[in-house]
């Protein structure tokens, strides 16, 4: 039997403005997580994006303040880990709740602290934050969440990979003990599961069966190219595809950027997003590619989180992603409400395995195609051109130029080389675009066996490549390890490639621990914990490495982060 939104005990008034936003049947995860939210349970809810969550949590948080609204105090607290989710799941729930006199507000890094206070001052029910925000607030006693009855954790494991939980732990500590706690994520490790035994009660488990991590709307293709040809091949699909308007992923900031600008040098509407807008100027540039005025928004995974845009024709991925989960993430940002969808991928020799690994994540192939040759593209603008003059031809709107034509053809001109002579002129006019030159592939060859050894040798006596660091590597961050007491000679102390070392004048003396630092920074710089290389403790200094990528992030915190013994401390270059 099919559920509706009438037989999950909701107020008349949600269910119509749920029937008027489109709505007609509750999604699993709404279905079962509604009504035991109205019940006054503690849930913890596994699904993933995509499932409907929001409205499973907010519409009865606006159940509960319907006769409760307006009290002056904030009665429901969202967490979320990035401030565009915050944005995005604030707007979800003041859209719900659009004809009920509810007040909601995201908080968020960037914003005017004055702006907060006046708006705190004047009667919040709802906030939806992120944790060092909301801990910023608490801190200069502009925020009271001693009125919260309701805490939803709302993405918790990603809140876990970028270094919140100790911030988590001291948010919720700031609340009744008698609240209601709902929490959502994809995964549950073990963290999130140790969160949840501490701070909820009487848990009550959601498990909403992943459905198929693609979907069939999406038509998924690679094609094999050179590193140095990424951009020709690029531009060359750009003329072969149909693109409305795309989401193209670069692995770093820098290369976003960098795409963007060539993008622009050759005639597309092409604009960056990433870590390095201000809020504000972020905004914009969304505000410009939903409506149109920009068709391709080059992006970051970090800088592209809660990004929701619909109509989206195309995703490239420039950068094939490391994790297959993050591939899923991009591509579904296309394909949506059934609308069809395409997902490109650039793949160079070496990322094959990577290729191989997303495939069997995802549980489907992702067929190979070939770069569109010279030829190809010649013959798609002749075809556009022939199809434009066809249009006109049936339109029969050319009555002067007919009696031009008329004109030359009895001063003795041949008809057809008039035609000939106009389409040459139209073709010029086109401006076209270069084609830009895309090599054969080169497939390393295999080693030799003494190329092996020599290889092998380097990597014993010198630093391998910056990589993901294993749970050895991790050791760089405990007290008691040779390289956080600051010993000499090892390569413990090194610093690793593609990483930027920052100091803080304070160390284990000062009760600073790999931890805090980690979580400190993650939650200011609003960047992944798990991107935060060495930690080097010693007695009254410590050293930490930075992703080159993210040192601007860091860095512009006001230059101040509360370490050890709570004083606020600058970071620096070392």
């Amino acid at each position: 039997m099919t559920t509706d939104f009438k037989q999950l005990n909701l107020h008349p008034d949600l269910v119509q403005r749920v029937a008027t936003l489109g709505y007609e049947t509750p999604t699993s995860v709404q279905e079962k997580v509604i009504p035991m939210m109205l019940e006054g349970k503690d849930i913890i809810a596994q699904s993933e994006t995509g499932s409907g969550k929001t409205a499973a949590f907010a519409l009865p948080i606006l159940q509960n303040l319907i006769y409760n609204a307006g009290l002056g105090t904030v009665q429901a607290l969202v967490l979320t880990p990035t401030r565009e989710l915050a944005i995005q799941v604030a707007n979800a729930i003041s859209n719900y709740g659009k004809e009920l006199p509810i007040v909601v507000m995201p908080v968020y890094g960037g914003q005017h602290y004055g702006t907060s206070k006046r708006r705190l001052r004047e009667g919040v029910d709802v906030i939806v934050g992120t944790p060092g925000r909301l801990q910023d607030l608490m801190r200069q006693n502009i925020l009271d969440l001693g009125g919260v009855h309701t805490v939803v954790l709302d993405e918790a494991d990603e809140m876990l990979s970028m270094g919140f939980v100790e911030d988590i732990e001291n948010i919720l500590r700031e609340t009744p003990k008698e609240r209601q706690t709902t929490l959502f994520s994809a995964t549950m490790p073990k963290p999130i599961r140790r969160l949840a035994d501490r701070y909820m009660h009487d848990i009550q488990t959601v498990t909403i069966e992943g459905k198929q991590l693609t979907v069939d709307t999406v038509d998924q293709r690679y094609y094999l190219v050179n590193e140095r040809d990424k951009l020709a091949a690029l531009t060359r699909l750009f003329e072969m595809e149909d693109v409305t308007s795309a989401l193209i992923f670069t692995r770093t900031k820098a290369a976003s950027g960098h795409l963007a600008n060539e993008l622009i040098q050759r005639g597309y509407l092409a604009e960056a997003l990433n870590g390095d807008l201000a809020q504000d100027a972020r905004m914009r540039v969304m505000d410009r590619f939903r409506s149109g005025q920009i068709q391709v928004l080059v992006a970051t995974d970090v800088a592209a989180r809660g990004l929701d845009i619909d109509d989206i024709s195309h995703v490239f991925n420039f950068d094939l992603p490391n994790d297959p989960e993050a591939y899923v993430h991009r591509i579904g940002r296309t394909g949506r409400a059934g609308k069809e969808g395409i997902a490109i991928s650039l793949v160079t020799p070496g990322e094959n395995g990577r290729l191989s690994r997303i495939e069997h994540y995802t549980r489907q192939k992702v067929s190979e195609a070939k770069v569109p040759s010279e030829s190809d593209i010649y013959q798609k603008r002749e075809d556009a051109l022939v199809g434009m003059l066809r249009v006109w031809l049936e339109r029969d709107r050319a009555k002067r130029e007919m009696e031009i034509v008329e004109e030359m053809v009895a001063e003795g001109q041949d008809p057809v080389k008039i035609a000939a002579a106009a389409l040459k002129m139209a073709r010029v006019e086109e401006k076209q675009r270069p084609i830009e030159q895309v090599n054969e592939v080169q497939f390393d060859r295999p080693k030799s066996r003494y190329e092996r050894k020599q290889n092998s040798s380097r990597r014993k006596g010198g630093r391998d490549s910056y990589r993901k660091r294993s749970g050895s590597d991790r050791g760089a961050r405990s007290n008691g390890s040779p390289a956080s007491s600051g010993r000499k000679g090892g390569r413990s102390d090194a610093q690793e490639e593609g990483m930027v070392r920052l100091s803080i004048s304070q160390g284990r003396v000062n009760g600073i621990s790999p931890g805090e630092v980690v979580g400190k920074i993650a939650s200011r710089a609003n960047i992944p914990g798990s991107v935060i290389g060495k930690i080097l403790i010693r007695d009254r200094k410590t050293l930490v490495d930075v992703p080159e990528e993210y040192v601007s992030r860091v860095l512009g915190q006001n230059g101040t982060y509360q370490f050890g013994d709570r004083t606020n401390l600058a970071l620096e270059r070392e």
